[in-house]
């Protein structure tokens, strides 16, 4: 695990890491150790909020889509090592089901809503997955289009964790070395301030809905075209 701790390490990540069996266990040998303890730290926290332009949230992806993005974006991994990594995603969403979901708020950049990973008819599936969870009462959906004058983020997904109190927030960066995770508190004020200014910036939760569902016709009409060439 990456972690830029505080002294004290009083994180939720340096409170969890290492102390809870989960199901996670079962990819110890498959996965890397980073990988499992975001998973561990997901399952720990109290309340999340992720910003991302270009990839739909791993918690709000669908099975097709999942094994097209990690077959695309990694693509020296062999077809099993992919399923690894679908069935390891797929598993972590149940922190957003049962009795007792884990609070979710999205901040998804157009751009990431119109990738179109694995084809017309998978991106639609995605799109009309995005928009069900975004009707369950712990999960908002917010988009930011196209048409907005700025964007404060810089592409990188970021992910807030909220532990019990502010001081034991996590981080979570999206790198292209992997997982990093931040707690040293000037670093979750930058974050917290970055993610604050993109919500800003996204359409209220009906308007998201709306806009998402849009862009999924627009997928329906490619498939259309498609069939009828």
């Amino acid at each position: 695990m990456v972690v830029a701790s505080t002294d004290e390490d009083c994180s939720l990540a340096g409170m969890t890491g290492g102390r809870t069996r989960g199901w996670w266990e079962e990819y110890r040998e498959i996965l890397s150790a980073d990988m499992l303890d975001l998973a561990e730290l997901e399952r720990h926290a109290t309340a999340m909020r992720i910003a991302t332009a270009i990839h739909m949230p791993g918690l709000l992806q669908t099975r097709d889509h999942a094994y097209a993005l990690i077959s695309e974006i990694v693509p020296s991994l062999a077809p099993h090592e992919v399923e690894h990594r679908v069935s390891y995603r797929i598993k972590k969403q149940a922190v957003l089901h049962g009795a007792s979901p884990t609070p979710y708020t999205a901040i998804i950049h157009e751009a990431a809503l119109r990738m179109g990973f694995g084809g017309s008819a998978v991106a639609r599936a995605q799109l009309q997955h995005l928009i069900d969870m975004s009707e369950r009462e712990k999960v908002t959906v917010l988009v930011v289009p196209f048409g907005v004058p700025a964007f404060p983020g810089s592409g990188q997904a970021i992910v807030c964790v909220r532990g019990p109190v502010p001081r034991l927030d996590t981080i979570n960066l999206d790198t292209d070395h992997g997982t990093e995770l931040l707690d040293a508190e000037s670093k979750l004020a930058k974050y917290r301030t970055v993610m604050e200014r993109m919500e800003k910036c996204a359409l209220t939760p009906v308007k998201s809905r709306d806009y998402i569902r849009g862009v999924a016709r627009q997928h329906t009409t490619q498939i259309l075209e498609r069939w009828t060439c």
